[in-house]
């Protein structure tokens, strides 16, 4: 192994634990996050009956947010490139923190329809900072494991979305955003502290003339897509995000139609057990990978390919049986080893770029899934409007799926990387 490859299997043990401290600080972010950005959808009789909306209106509150967040990812990743990955977190934390607060004081649908806006933006600068920022620290065989396990903080906070409902039921619809707002704010200015830049030649190691001053977005766009591996990551993250959305939209739909379940019921099978598994499947996908990489150099692109090709007919065989437990069993399946794909996302990045352009290319590959998903829930819902049955959406998928593992064993990583 070359002395420049990893901070984390080369450095001093101190500059270890604060890799891994700074993965536990993100952990925490990330949570709050997917926390902060899913509540509202958790308690919307409360909010309606304090502001009265049409259902069309509550559901613009998400697609503002969603449209805004996609949209600005890519100048939200240059601004990681450009100035510090750390500051630009902290920032980011402090200011969706702020309009979380800011929120509780909304007494219209206007009010409210703008601090999502302003939510979308001020998250939009974090996910690719982060990631840039836990690779820069992990170079080696710990990278795919550590932002695997930010991940399942993302995760986490997402499935701890029912605390906001949970709230606001037993108290006023505000009192979520007042808490989590205050609570993000506190933890924004302990970050101050901790959170810290990777040490410059950990950078400089890989390559040279990482300046900075050197990073402007139109070159940072030109190099990107003149590598044929970035432009065939951007159709892989699409299409996989079309799938995500395919699946987590219309499957309590699926179990409710199929096998006759009540919505709680559908709802358990749907979100509970797949969260859960779902879990499981990037923390085991990105140390798999970690262990495969010390022996293969594409093991980070080959794992996740294995991983989609045994989700795709897992779907599949869900999606045409009539027996509930193999339907289970086969989503189950899907979620656990689907999920190596997003542990290994931004490793992958890595193989296929400049160093200089990580977070402005994850950047982009975040606008273009959230394109792609929003793309892909419309014509399910075109389809299912034209009565064509559920289960096509989730075959669908499987061939994706399948396209999506071919693309990434086209992918060659650059000649010159060095993780």
């Amino acid at each position: 192994m070359s002395p420049a490859q990893s901070v984390t299997t080369t450095a001093e043990p101190s500059l270890l634990s604060r890799a891994w401290l700074v993965v536990a600080l993100l952990f925490v972010v990330g949570m709050l996050n997917y926390l902060d950005r899913v509540m509202i959808t958790t308690m919307r009789s409360s909010i309606v009956d304090a502001i009265p909306m049409t259902d069309t209106q509550f559901g613009l509150l998400t697609a503002v947010f969603l449209w805004t967040y996609g949209l600005l990812s890519p100048m939200a990743g240059f601004l990681a490139d450009r100035f510090s990955r750390s500051r630009v977190i902290i920032g980011s934390l402090f200011v969706w923190s702020a309009v979380t607060l800011l929120t509780a004081y909304s007494n219209t649908f206007g009010e409210l329809l703008v601090t999502r806006l302003l939510m979308g933006v001020s998250e939009a600068c974090y996910i690719p900072a982060a990631l840039a920022l836990i690779v820069d620290y992990h170079r080696g065989s710990t990278r795919s494991l550590a932002t695997g396990i930010h991940i399942g903080g993302m995760m986490l906070g997402q499935s701890l979305g029912f605390v906001g409902g949970w709230l606001a039921q037993d108290n006023t619809w505000n009192s979520p955003f007042r808490i989590f707002g205050i609570v993000g704010i506190m933890y924004a200015l302990v970050l101050v502290f901790f959170l810290k830049e990777a040490p410059s030649s950990s950078r400089a190691s890989a390559v040279p003339n990482t300046s900075k001053d050197s990073v402007h977005f139109a070159s940072a766009v030109k190099s990107l897509f003149s590598r044929g591996g970035f432009v065939l990551a951007l159709f892989f993250w699409g299409f996989l995000g079309m799938v995500g959305w395919l699946v987590i939209g219309w499957l309590p739909t699926y179990y409710q139609e199929h096998f006759r379940l009540s919505q709680a019921e559908a709802g358990l099978y749907a979100t509970g057990y797949v969260q859960i598994t779902a879990l499981i499947g990037v923390l085991l996908g990105g140390a798999l990978a970690d262990r495969w990489s010390r022996t293969n150099t594409r093991a980070r692109l080959l794992l996740p390919a294995i991983g989609l090709l045994i989700a795709a007919p897992s779907v599949f065989l869900a999606s045409v049986t009539t027996i509930l437990p193999i339907a289970i069993i086969g989503f189950v399946v899907y979620a656990l080893t689907r999920m190596f794909s997003d542990a290994n996302m931004m490793p992958i990045l890595c193989l296929v770029t400049d160093e200089r352009y990580r977070a402005t290319g994850y950047g982009i590959l975040n606008l273009f899934s959230c394109l792609v998903g929003g793309l892909g829930i419309y014509a399910g819902g075109m389809l299912r409007d034209r009565h064509i049955d559920v289960s096509i959406l989730f075959q669908v998928a499987a061939v994706l799926m399948v396209v999506c593992a071919a693309i990434l064993f086209w992918i060659r990583p650059r000649s010159e990387v060095m993780e």
